[in-house]
């Protein structure tokens, strides 16, 4: 596991993004100069050892370096050693909607994707929890495992889309039983289960299976996504955008039921939350869940960083050795090559 003492040093990588930028302006201005000066066969004889290519290789291998000496700044860290340690957190189940209808545009850019914008800040706010993550629609599916590694859940997070569940429709009651089916390790113990979905429930009876996960300790949050005005749905047909019709070739609207998931939450013991588009304040859910009981348990953690900026500072110091060895003149064999070339090209 790779572990960056100074993260704060990456920000230096946008001076070098302006560094770039500059170079890049002044080199290609310079260029137009130099070819209203004179024509290329005229500038070839006046300047002929100079090579147009080189500044630009000496520049980015100057760059190069400059990027190494920042990641050794960054000082990479590795743990070196896997140890067994015990920690004491909560055990949170995200179930996310991936039916078709999470697709809408009613917010930007859609449900979908402002559904897992609120998964990655949900992470960042965990503090030794386990997470594990649920993702349904006409069936239900675990996605990920109980899990500590949160740089891991964000990768599977981001990687959710319709495409994952072959059955579609919305079964909120499915994903309420499989939670209490894989993740209910410790009957006694409080679970978190968040539920992030637009409500359009067409499968099955979601009360009732929210009635049993609160039987066996679970506490249901919901997340509303969407508008009451609600709508389409767009659908792709040869890279060409359009949206879903019923059978009569009407326009399909999809609306948020933020009756059902109030109702919801409110049989789970949990908070209601909407997001019609204005990022919700999520605290209200953080901070129950923080106030749980916290259970102890055993998971595996890495030990023993050891520092590795040695490695990025040999090569920046490579890097920089090398970028002082290249001139901006051409090399003296090419020319003595051309000078040949043109020579027996006169004499033919």
């Amino acid at each position: 596991m790779i572990f960056w003492e100074n993260s704060w040093a990456f920000w230096l990588l946008l001076f070098v993004v302006v560094l770039i930028l500059i170079f890049l302006f002044n080199y290609f201005r310079n260029k137009r100069l130099l070819h209203r000066f004179a024509q290329t066969e005229l500038l070839n004889q006046l300047i002929f050892d100079y090579s147009p290519s080189k500044p630009l290789v000496k520049f980015f291998v100057l760059v190069g370096g400059l990027v190494f000496l920042i990641l050794t700044l960054a000082n990479p860290q590795i743990g070196t050693k896997l140890v067994e340690g015990k920690r004491q957190g909560i055990d949170v189940v995200i179930a996310i909607d991936v039916s078709n209808s999470m697709l809408a545009e009613d917010i930007k850019p859609n449900r979908l994707e402002r559904a897992k914008q609120m998964v990655m800040r949900l992470i960042d706010k965990l503090v030794n929890d386990r997470i594990g993550i649920i993702v349904f629609a006409g069936e239900a599916y675990v996605q990920l495992p109980l899990t500590t590694d949160y740089s891991a859940a964000k990768l599977f997070t981001s990687y959710i889309d319709t495409d994952i569940v072959p059955t579609q429709g919305t079964a909120i009651g499915s994903a309420i039983e499989l939670a209490v089916e894989k993740f209910n390790f410790d009957e006694k113990r409080k679970k978190a289960l968040i539920i992030i979905t637009d409500g359009e429930n067409h499968e099955d009876d979601p009360f009732s299976a929210a009635e049993l996960a609160v039987k066996n300790n679970f506490v249901i949050h919901t997340i509303g996504m969407g508008t009451s005005s609600g709508g389409p749905i767009p659908i792709y047909v040869d890279g060409k955008k359009d949206f879903l019709k019923d059978n009569t070739g009407s326009v399909v609207t999809t609306k948020l039921d933020p009756i059902m998931l109030e109702k919801i939450a409110s049989i789970g013991g949990g908070e209601f939350v909407l997001n019609s588009g204005v990022d919700p304040d999520l605290s209200q859910i953080v901070d129950k869940i923080a106030k749980m009981e916290k259970k102890e348990y055993e998971t595996k953690i890495f030990s023993n960083f050891e520092s590795q900026y040695q490695y990025p500072l040999a090569i920046a110091l490579l890097f920089l050795i090398v970028e002082l060895f290249i001139t901006e003149r051409r090399n003296k064999l090419v020319l003595i090559l051309n000078s040949f070339v043109q020579r027996n090209t006169i004499r033919g």
